[in-house]
């Protein structure tokens, strides 16, 4: 089994919360490409990191933590500005994120700091989030997807507040047509679908990143699961299991690092019927994540994936 090169961006989410009465802010390690790093690497699969890091103490906490884990850094490099902070508040179903810190400690890796021989390497690429939306980050992405020579895989993991008006919205809209073309897999929350195309059912939007040329695409639900539409059938719902949530931190991208840890398992399937079978596992592993606090750290293990949903 190879390896999955992941590229984007690794921050600390201070969390809004209470605690003994008061709020306060708990520390996480987070950014939704290093979720994906290090829920590939616990269900089996190898990753490696590929972004910039702040030069402080958070930079180093990010990188002990991913060592721990078992990601690999060697595309990572280390930015000399503190790294950004991510203040994640609660008022509906989903998360609001607030950034700090210029210039972002994710956004100085440029094209010409990619690790050719490691992206080369790769059997699986991924590439999204935060980091379209800088132009020396999104050189850098553009020139990844060019010469990956493995299974390139795309969630834009859109952050509303870092869109400066309609503009930003319609170039970002450019970019994920861009990707998704060249994709062999897209992710993207119902909240992504949403922003991108207005009061377009999430079926249609599948179907249009199909056309645009992406191979399969998943949009996740929440709750009520996701849809799926892959190469010779139409868009289906695959639900999701009944699970005791208490924080839906990460969920969306365990689902990515589920699909992307069975590409490098087995491939992509060669029936519909086997991208059904992995979503609902993909599922299964948001589900247990959606029952523990914390992005990161919630990652499970196949074992603890299999012992909660158990036949």
């Amino acid at each position: 089994m190879g390896y999955a090169v992941v590229f984007g961006e690794a921050l600390v989410d201070l969390l809004d919360t209470e605690r003994d009465g008061e709020r306060v802010y708990r520390q996480a390690i987070g950014g939704g490409p290093l979720n994906v790093a290090v829920g590939v690497t616990r269900l089996g699969g190898a990753a490696q990191f590929v972004g910039s890091l702040g030069d402080d103490v958070l930079g180093g906490r990010i990188r002990g933590f991913l060592t721990d884990v078992g990601v690999g850094l060697a595309g990572a490099v280390t930015a000399p500005t503190p790294t950004t902070l991510a203040v994640v508040t609660y008022a509906g179903p989903e998360p609001d994120f607030r950034f700090y810190g210029e210039p972002p400690s994710y956004s100085l890796f440029g094209p010409d700091d990619l690790d050719l021989a490691l992206l080369e390497g790769a059997d699986v690429l991924y590439c999204g989030s935060i980091v379209l939306a800088k132009p020396r980050t999104l050189a850098a992405a553009r020139r990844a997807w060019s010469l990956a020579p493995g299974l390139r895989v795309f969630d834009p993991n859109v952050r509303p507040r870092l869109l400066d008006g309609p503009a930003a919205l319609d170039g970002l809209r450019e970019v994920v047509a861009e990707f998704a073309a060249g994709a062999h897999l897209v992710k993207l929350s119902t909240a992504d679908a949403e922003l991108l195309y207005p009061h377009e059912p999430v079926e249609g939007v599948a179907a249009y990143l199909r056309e645009l040329g992406a191979t399969t695409v998943v949009v996740t639900l929440g709750a009520a699961g996701a849809v799926l539409a892959a190469a010779g059938a139409d868009p289906v719902r695959v639900p999701a299991p009944k699970v005791n949530a208490v924080d839906a931190t990460g969920a969306g991208d365990s689902v990515m690092a589920a699909l992307i840890a069975d590409l490098l398992l087995d491939g992509e399937p060669d029936e519909p019927a086997g991208w059904v079978e992995r979503v609902a596992f993909a599922l299964r592993v948001a589900g247990l994540v959606c029952e523990s606090p914390g992005g990161a750290t919630a990652m499970p293990t196949r074992t603890e994936v299999d012992r909660r949903f158990k036949p």
